[in-house]
């Protein structure tokens, strides 16, 4: 599969930065400037099109408001995460919900569903941050890439996997907040997906799932590639090449 001129960044953690075909720049999760695995040339980010937001966690939406200020971005995620980010001064938001459809700078996101808590930290307050969810985008090209967000395994993966047949599907392996190898394992088997990317391990010595467990666990899927994507690192051009930005 040739992804064309999209390219795929690894922030570190749960964190992608997307340039699409057309040139937009979109993030998913935007946790970067506190991110102890995020490289440090992209901490700031030059320009922001579009954030999409998992769950309200620290972790995934701690620069959301910095980052949707400097750049006019405009953030998509739950509605209720939406309502809290526009009492931060947000102002160009996109509120949905799971199973819904969004066309947005050239991309079709559909919310999907997750299975995680959503709690949002505001001062000594956690704000209901609705639920936690995950993405399926697809871009103007036709690639369409799975981001799971925060969660265990759970049965709807086979509904994602049929529905919307992902390229390529982001998946947390690190265990103690999300799956782990094993689970992953189980999940990757789910969607049918023969290109996985693991993310949310190893950024904190307690998340202990590793890239070379969940290949051990899925050696006998014909056509499988686990591409141990590092903080830094981007994909493009063909699946089987790394280049580095």
């Amino acid at each position: 599969m040739n992804l064309g001129a999209l390219e795929i960044t690894f922030c570190g953690h749960s964190a992608f930065a997307f340039k699409t075909p057309s040139g937009k720049h979109v993030i998913v999760d935007p946790w970067l400037e506190q991110n102890p695995a995020c490289p440090p040339r992209l901490k700031k980010p030059a320009k922001v099109d579009t954030l999409l937001i998992t769950h309200g966690h620290g972790d995934h939406i701690s620069d959301a408001v910095s980052l949707a200020k400097r750049h006019d971005a405009t953030c998509i995620a739950i509605f209720e995460t939406v309502l809290w980010l526009g009492k931060k001064g947000v102002s160009k938001l996109i509120g949905m919900n799971k199973g819904g459809t969004v066309e947005h700078d050239d991309m079709k996101v559909t919310m999907v569903h997750a299975e995680h808590s959503c709690g949002i930290q505001d001062g000594d307050q956690v704000i209901y941050g609705g639920e936690a969810c995950g993405y399926v985008i697809e871009f103007e090209n036709g690639i369409k890439i799975y981001h799971a967000g925060d969660t265990c395994v759970h049965s709807d993966m086979k509904i994602i996997g049929e529905l919307y047949e992902p390229d390529i599907a982001l998946l947390p392996i690190g265990d103690l907040y999300t799956m782990d190898p094993v689970q992953g394992a189980y999940a990757i088997r789910l969607l049918g997906t023969d290109v996985v990317v693991p993310m949310h391990y190893g950024t904190f010595p307690v998340l202990t799932g590793t890239p070379a467990k969940l290949r051990e666990l899925t050696k006998d899927i014909a056509g499988l590639q686990i591409i141990d994507l590092k903080p830094g690192e981007t994909l493009t051009g063909n699946l089987d090449r790394l280049a580095l930005v």
